[in-house]
Order: structure tokens, then sequence, then C-alpha cells
């Protein structure tokens, strides 16, 4: 059975049993979207271990438990059993949710249980009974990688065959992609095509309904891989099941595969456009006869997001370099308007279909840096929030907005240009992620509190190679 095919625990052990399955892997995420994994014996894995779970050391996971109360629980989902498609001997993998041994009760800094409750919030609030996302996760594949951050040195080197750079180079085909070149080229200048196919493949092979593959505009191996929308939960799952299998299919090519958002200067960056709706009965509460085919629901949630994007921002972009990428001339969506066609805004609502159930908008901002279940489910927390105060998102921007007068340019709200300042907006406008205590503030407090020690003041106290070729001889 694929992946979200309704397995019982029960499935799961017949399952185990009929395919001699002798290995299981637990897999759970931190809030800063790592997957972490430890394999138990399938001998292990009985009806009560759906219920009671299996114990781990919770201090050694980023922001959790401290080591004076490090005792952790994990619960697997029957519903995520899949065999990993790479690993030697047959071994069923469980995504599983993280307990408190003492309490029983849901660990609020589990970014799954955060998708969770989102989920069950949506469906308590009889607006709607699903939020569906569709991510288009863009990356890189690179020959090789690089790089050291000492005291005394600090560098990277990206090598890729397919990169432009590499024009002059003896033995040189001559095929391959310019500097934002690098869109729908046929082979041999698109020279990934067997590997992506293999990626797409091997995610159909465990049951993620896929729809594409392409290069993507940038040299040097850029690409992007769709996945058919899905639920909030279930698509934050297919989510890190698509960066573990890009990886790996990469790895086992003798390449190296990133979703660093800005990895190449000068070239265009890698982003994660989300479209989102929210249906209600199977039918789509974005539909309607206003503005581009929307509802008043969906022009609210619009709304909605726009007015809490900066704080939304800080989870679906969570990395000083995403902000290397938010810069303009790039189709990076640094201007927070609205527009049906228009890539220059940030939340684009796609014109291919009139039918209702594809209604939906894009936006255009987040990278796959993020951790799907904490990003989507602030996607869907704050376009909630426009929905239940009706707040409208102001005049469509139906024109590229960087060819305006820069006076109009300068009356478009623009998406934060740090990390910084977006975990700033989160500190102070989080109030929407706390309803039906889907966020907690605990969590939110670690996550900026995190990633202001961690990231942002490590990255300001680091002297970089271009001060030196700026500055040395000042």
């Amino acid at each position: 059975m694929p992946i979200h095919s309704g397995m019982t625990p029960q499935d799961v052990l017949d399952k185990i049993n009929a395919e001699s399955i002798r290995l299981v892997d637990i897999r759970f995420c931190d809030m800063f979207g790592t997957w972490h994994h430890f394999t138990v014996p399938s001998g292990l894995i009985d009806e009560d271990v759906f219920t009671e779970g299996l114990g781990f050391d919770g201090s050694s996971i980023r922001g959790w438990k401290t080591i004076d109360e490090s005792d952790m629980i994990v619960v697997p989902d029957a519903d995520t059993a899949v065999v990993d498609p790479f690993f030697a001997d047959p071994t069923l993998v469980l995504i599983g949710n993280i307990m408190d041994p003492i309490t029983k009760e849901e660990y609020p800094r589990d970014p799954r249980g955060v998708a969770r409750r989102v989920e069950q919030y949506i469906q308590s609030t009889g607006i709607a009974d699903t939020a569906n996302l569709g991510p288009e996760a863009e990356f890189f594949i690179f020959d090789s990688v690089q790089f050291s951050s000492d005291p005394w040195r600090s560098f990277y080197a990206l090598e890729s065959g397919e990169g432009t750079w590499n024009s002059g180079a003896e033995g040189s085909t001559g095929y391959r992609p310019a500097s934002k070149g690098g869109y729908f080229p046929a082979p041999p200048t698109d020279q990934f095509q067997d590997l992506r196919s293999e990626m797409l493949l091997t995610m159909e092979k465990i049951g993620i309904e896929m729809e594409c593959q392409h290069h993507e505009v940038a040299t040097a191996g850029q690409a992007e891989i769709d996945m058919r929308f899905d639920s909030l939960v279930h698509m934050a799952d297919k989510l890190f099941w698509f960066k573990y299998i890009v990886r790996n299919c990469a790895v086992q090519a003798g390449k190296t595969a990133t979703f660093m958002p800005k990895p190449l200067y000068g070239d265009n960056g890698s982003g994660m456009h989300c479209h989102f709706s929210l249906f209600k009965g199977g039918e789509n509460i974005f539909a309607g006869d206003g503005y581009a085919g929307l509802s008043d629901e969906g022009r609210w949630a619009i709304g909605g997001l726009l007015r809490h994007a900066h704080a939304v921002i800080a989870l679906t972009n969570p990395t000083t370099n995403s902000y290397k990428r938010l810069v303009p001339h790039f189709e990076a969506p640094i201007k927070l308007a609205y527009s049906s066609r228009n890539r220059s805004a940030a939340v684009r609502i796609p014109m291919y279909s009139s039918a209702p159930v594809a209604k939906r908008f894009e936006f255009r901002c987040p990278d796959a840096t993020a951790n799907g279940y904490m990003a989507f489910s602030a996607i869907a927390m704050a376009c909630m929030d426009g929905i239940q105060n009706r707040i409208e998102p102001g005049e469509p921007m139906d024109k590229n907005i960087y060819d305006l007068p820069p006076e109009e340019q300068e009356s478009v709200p623009d998406a934060p240009t740090s990390l910084e300042e977006a975990l700033d907006a989160l500190e102070n406008d989080h109030e929407f992620l706390l309803k039906g205590e889907v966020f907690s503030k605990e969590m939110i407090d670690a996550f900026i509190e995190y990633k202001r020690v961690n990231e942002v003041l490590e990255l300001k106290t680091r002297p970089h190679p271009f001060e030196f070729e700026t500055y040395f001889d000042v």
C-alpha cells in the first residue's frame, strides 16, 4: 500500500509478516526541518506501539527538551507506513508524533503536532474541513560542494559540469544553460533529465502522486519536481519524503542536491511556491464570481496572508540564505501584493483552469528550507484569520511591479529583507497562530531564540570573503 492509504496498526503488522520485513525505521522532525530516525527490529512492533510509542532522548534534538527532562516518546502513525526505497535490507518507515512520557499529551514543540492541530482547528470553525497544499520545491544538483567556516578561513566552492562557467573548460561540448537560461531546454543542454525522472519515479514508487519535472531557470542543474496537491499533514509528510528522495538519488548518481534558496550569486534562486485552497464537503470555498474567479472567502484569505506575511515568512523562509533570494529582478516575489497571472506579486491566482475545483492562490515567497509542517500551518492560520475577520486585501496589482515608477513601487509593501527582520515580525505578530492552541507560545519563543542566537548572530559576527575583496586595502 502507498503512503496515506488508510492503513491501520493491524495492516502494518500484516504487511511486515507478508513481506518478511525485518526492520522498522521510526522518523520524526525537529522544529528546523531535519528528519531524524532510528531503526528497530520488526519483532518489537506490535499494536501497543501505536498507542504507547517508543522512547528516545529528546535533549539531543535541537530546540527540544533539556537534559534534566529529556525522555520523550514517539508514537508511530500507521497511515504513514511505506518501504524505504534506498535501504539494502527491506525496511518499513513509520512517521511518528511526539508525546510527553509523563503527561501523555502532545509535545508542543513537535512540528507534526502543529500541523495536525491546524486541521482540527479548521474543522472546528465550520468554515472548511480540508486545507490543500501544493508546493513547488526547487533545488540545485551539483557535482560537488566544499565549504569551511573557520576563524582564519571561510570559503565555499561549487562545481557543476552543467554550470555556465565551464563553457571554456577543456573538452567542453558547449551544451549547458547560460545564467538565467535554464528554463525548459531540451537535452543535451539539459543534462539531468534522467536523474530528475529517477527522482520522480522513486516518489511514485512510495505512493506520492506526481505531476511534472523540469529544468529550472538557473544554470548548473537547477530543477523543479511537482507533487499533486494534498491535505496539509499529508503534504508535509510528503515534502520530507521529497527532499529525502532527491538527496539520496543525487548521491547514488555521484551528485549532490541542495535546497538552499541562493547557492549561486547572480542567478535565480530556488523557491517553493505554495498553492493553497480550502474545501468544505468536497466543494472549493475559494471558487466564486469575484476577481479572478475568487469567492469572498478566497479574497479574505489573501487579505489575512498579506496582513500577517512578515510573521509567516519567518516560518516559510527560515534561513539567512532565504533573503539572498528575496531581492528584485530574479523573479522573486518581494512585493506583498496579489494578482492573477502576475509573477511579480507575492500572491498569484493561477488562471490555467476555470474549473471551481482548481481555484486557488499561489504564495510565491516560501523556499524549501522551510519545515513543511510549520510553514503550511502558518499559511493556513493566516488565511483562516483573514476569513474570520473579513480582511480585505486591497486592490489587485495586475502589472509588473518592477516596471512601476519608484514612487509607485514604494507604495507596495515589501517582504522582509532579512531573517532578523522576519523574526522580529513573528515576535510581534503571532496571536493568529495561537488560536485553537495550534502553535504554542513556548514553541514560537524557542524557534525565535534559536534562530537569533545560532544563525543570525553567528552570521553577523563572521567576516565575509567579499569584505576582504572590498575593504582589505581601505
